[in-house]
């Protein structure tokens, strides 16, 4: 994956860059290897610094108002320092460490709706920091998140799409104040207890944590509300099926109360 620009800080003349990421597949916790190829431009150029920085879109609510906008998850420096002669070509390396927490932007060889995360080239030369467009990454599930989305397919949840939202899941340790949902909409076997169903993954050294947000029906008395459960899943396979464990955990989420009094309020 090549991506191609003159750093618009020493305008006309100036050095030109090319950021090349042979492998953009990749998991959580692995290295994004790849080079930055630099060639110089018709004069000399000072380069203070290159950075690498994960950045991605996150959607906020701020009272009345809501949007979205591009946010830095974390940046780490390639280079700094040094001149680039009149045409001179450089290429410098690099080993870029994904964060167990990253948001995923592809399931099943599929990439996910909504998902946008990628790796810029940032390079501070002339006082001034040229910021490059992001060079898109597939990051696919852990072994473990694969089984929580293998296990809801077969459960008959069908994947709508996805977002990163601002704000904290409780009870988990996030890296970040943003985290990913992933949104399903309702099996036939829970669609007349529920809508949608939200699924986040915080992970860590050990395992994954699994949230669930189930957007539970109404009764005739009352709207809809949503429901959480929690709950942890080792890397290490050890041959549990999730699907059971999954539909226990809705099931719990999105119980009515038997009788009239349940068709009422739920």
């Amino acid at each position: 994956m090549v991506l191609k620009r003159l750093l618009a800080a020493v305008g006309i003349g100036g050095p030109s860059i090319d950021t090349v990421i042979p492998r953009p597949h990749v998991r959580p916790g692995e290295q994004v290897q790849g080079h930055i190829d630099l060639e110089g431009g018709e004069v000399e150029s000072r380069i203070e610094r290159i950075d690498l920085a994960l950045r991605a879109r996150v959607e906020y609510e701020r009272g009345d108002s809501e949007g979205s906008r591009q946010v830095l998850f974390h940046q780490m420096a390639v280079a700094d320092g040094f001149v680039l002669a009149p045409g001179e070509r450089r290429r410098v390396p690099f080993a870029y460490p994904l964060t167990l927490q990253a948001p995923l932007t592809s399931v099943g060889g599929h990439r996910l709706p909504g998902a946008g995360l990628g790796l810029s080239t940032d390079v501070s030369i002339g006082g001034a920091v040229d910021k490059g467009d992001l060079d898109p990454l597939e990051v696919h599930p852990l072994p473990a998140q694969e089984r929580v989305l293998e296990a809801l397919a077969r459960l008959g949840f069908r994947l709508a799409k996805t977002d990163i939202e601002e704000g904290r899941l409780a009870g988990t340790r996030q890296e970040f104040p943003f985290f990913q949902e992933i949104e399903y909409r309702a099996s036939p076997r829970f669609a007349d207890r529920m809508r949608e169903l939200e699924v986040s993954f915080v992970a860590d050294a050990q395992g994954t944590e699994v949230v669930l947000e189930a957007d539970k029906r109404g009764g005739l008395l009352t709207e809809s509300q949503d429901r959480y459960a929690r709950f942890r899943v080792p890397h290490h396979h050890d041959g549990t099926d999730l699907a059971p464990v999954l539909a226990q955990q809705i099931d719990r989420m999105v119980r009515r109360r038997g009788g009239l009094m349940g068709d009422l309020f739920g």
